[in-house]
């Protein structure tokens, strides 16, 4: 699950590049409906030999979004890092009313075996909108 605690929509939180010259941080930007979408009741399994996802993604407001897409990354309970992420995967829903959820199927990308991904109470999902666009 995965709620923004942000407490204004348009509040952007950005990180900078590193100032000693490095190599640029990741950027953060948090999207207006960010707030209102959910991932919830992850379950990873194998669908033709390939790792899938399957998910229900949620509309907690009371407004319809339209043209909505994100990208997940599941993290085991447990991570510190990215380098512990458990995988990632994308959708897009054309259409999601206002309190709505709708139960969707995705490609999972993950360096992991079937047998090596975590229960589904052990999951966290990270999730970043990208659409609609701020």
């Amino acid at each position: 699950m995965n709620h923004s605690d942000s407490s204004s929509p348009t509040t952007a939180d950005k990180t900078a590049a590193d100032s000693s010259g490095g190599a640029a941080s990741k950027q953060k930007v948090t999207n207006p409906v960010q707030k209102y979408v959910e991932v919830m009741g992850i379950r990873m399994m194998t669908q033709d030999k390939e790792p899938v996802v399957r998910f229900l993604v949620v509309n907690h407001s009371g407004a319809e979004i339209v043209d909505l897409a994100a990208n997940v990354t599941l993290l085991a309970s447990t991570s510190r890092s990215d380098e512990d992420a458990v995988g990632t995967f994308s959708f897009k829903v054309p259409s999601l009313g206002s309190n709505e959820f709708k139960d969707l199927t995705a490609p999972l990308k993950t360096k992991l075996k079937p047998y090596e991904l975590p229960d589904w109470q052990n999951t966290t999902a990270e999730i970043q909108i990208t659409s609609p666009t701020q």
